[in-house]
């Protein structure tokens, strides 16, 4: 049955507190957290690539990705509130629709976060190499800063961000939380300087034509600046070690969606208002894909005959500085994405630990994923693993193809909340809510009709991809999870090894023995 081996809330939570991750965070660093994730590859990076699928439309495309998210985020803000435990979408699934659509949230989550780590990580490099070579006017081989779509080889240098950010987080979530509430001020400076450099010199003459490509290049924009919105669904990853998760979760939630979105609008207005954000197109004057080969070509070309675009970049908001007449502050604002960008990878690799944890702890992925660091008590074994993988995405993998693979993960969980959040308020009426979604009965269906259209906006080689990563992880849920649940097993949770976690079985599903042997 589809809808089999659902998790019972109580016992979500009676698990939590057995086997907890240390509480150490506060509504200010959740913000600072939200803040971190959201703002970055989507205005860094994500600009460029967004203006060559819209023209100028890209803004409404921040508005429409924008707009979902909101929805989104209010009911993740519920579940997050009334569930605060580690695994966000994963765990909400388990205690709605079942352990299948569970696991293939938790398998979506795993795409999404891995992948963006490594595309944010893509977007650092370009940064940091763009701000090298215009500083010290040095020619650094594509060779090395670039992965095989790109025509280079391996991009050595978001290979090494990858693997700060794995130390960071296998030392701490304390340390690497301050860490990145440092990057994210940086960060929110730097754009607060861009915005009052190039907004007060904008020409409308910028936003003519609007929308060249018409609203499916729109569409096509939202659906790839999506990206840059992961960050609530992360955020909703640390409730297990927010103190006073009921209060908090949702300010951080709802707080840094407030904040990222006015930056949003007034970066890309600054962009488009003074250096114009029309496509490039063929000689034959077809509009060329982003991240494609042809439109490095076609960029060379406009290199050579000196007319280049921001399409072009890829550090397109120094690049604008540079342009407009602010080259040493153009290099400032590369310099400042270079030391910023990590709190976004942080961020992903984050979330994408502590989903591995909570899934290992229940018996679906083996239980050396949850084990614990005696003295940093983090999950250092899985974030140590999830390192490796991203370092080598962000090696051999372009931005834009990798922010459109997450993008597919992440709107699958974010439908899939809003389901459960409609479903958790007839099936369990009854419960404490801290936090209430406004108006569910159209709230929700309009995040998951939102996500839908996003979903159906991304490429066809992207859905193929995410089609066939669901199928592969059908096959593991049915030839290793499902007959090692512990929920399957009738057992909500075991007793730990660990001897600094005292084994305390909480009660099992209805008829079936408790860990001890005991009867319930």
């Amino acid at each position: 049955m589809i809808f089999g081996r659902v998790k019972p809330l109580d016992a979500i939570l009676a698990t939590a507190e057995k086997k907890s991750l240390h509480r150490s965070l506060g509504a200010f660093q959740l913000t600072m957290l939200g803040i971190g994730a959201v703002i970055g590859t989507g205005i860094f990076v994500l600009t460029a690539e967004a203006a060559q699928k819209a023209g100028p439309g890209m803004m409404l495309s921040f508005v429409i990705a924008g707009f979902v998210c909101a929805v989104a985020a209010l009911c993740y803000a519920e579940m997050a509130a009334m569930v605060p435990v580690s695994g966000s979408a994963y765990t909400y699934s388990y205690a709605v629709m079942g352990e299948l659509i569970a696991w293939m949230v938790g398998w979506a989550l795993i795409l999404e976060y891995a992948v963006a780590a490594g595309a944010v990580s893509v977007g650092w490099s370009g940064y940091v190499v763009g701000l090298i070579e215009h500083t010290f006017h040095l020619d650094i081989p594509d060779l090395l800063t670039r992965g095989p779509f790109d025509g280079g080889m391996v991009n050595l240098p978001a290979m090494l961000i990858a693997s700060l950010v794995t130390w960071l987080l296998v030392i701490g979530t304390k340390e690497s939380a301050t860490v990145n509430a440092i990057l994210v001020l940086i960060k929110v400076s730097a754009l607060t300087l861009f915005i009052v450099l190039s907004v007060p010199v904008m020409k409308m003459d910028g936003f003519h034509p609007f929308a060249p490509l018409g609203f499916s290049g729109i569409s096509a924009a939202a659906a790839s600046i999506f990206f840059a919105y992961v960050g609530f669904d992360a955020v909703s990853t640390a409730a297990e070690e927010t103190k006073n998760p009921q209060r908090n979760m949702p300010i951080g939630l709802i707080g840094s969606l407030a904040i990222c979105t006015i930056f949003y609008m007034l970066v890309a207005a600054g962009v488009i208002g003074t250096v114009g954000a029309q496509p490039v197109y063929s000689a034959a004057g077809e509009a060329l894909a982003p991240g494609s080969a042809a439109l490095s070509q076609q960029c060379a070309a406009l290199a050579a005959a000196g007319t280049e675009a921001v399409t072009c970049s890829k550090e397109a908001l120094a690049w604008t500085l540079r342009e407009i007449g602010w080259p040493q502050i153009g290099n400032l604002l590369g310099l400042a994405a270079g030391l910023a960008l990590p709190s976004v990878i942080l961020m992903m690799m984050f979330g994408q630990t502590r989903i591995f944890f909570v899934m290992s702890r229940d018996g679906l992925l083996p239980a050396m994923f949850s084990k614990v660091h005696p003295t940093y008590k983090t999950p250092h074994v899985i974030t140590i693993l999830t390192g490796i993988f991203v370092a080598l995405f962000a090696a051999f993998f372009p931005v834009g193809i990798l922010a459109d693979i997450s993008n597919s993960g992440t709107l699958f969980a974010f439908a899939a909340v809003s389901i459960a959040v409609m479903v958790l308020r007839k099936t369990d009426a009854g419960r404490a809510r801290p936090f209430r979604t406004p108006a569910i009965n159209i709230t929700a269906p309009i995040a998951i009709a939102g996500c839908m259209y996003l979903f159906w906006s991304l490429g066809v080689e992207t859905k193929l991809m995410f089609v066939g990563w669901a199928a592969v992880g059908l096959i593991v849920y049915f030839a290793y999870s499902r007959s090692r649940s512990h929920v399957g097993r009738g057992v909500v949770d075991v007793a730990e090894d660990d001897a600094g976690i005292p084994p305390q079985p909480v009660p099992p599903l209805p008829g079936a023995p408790t860990p001890g042997g005991k009867d319930a």
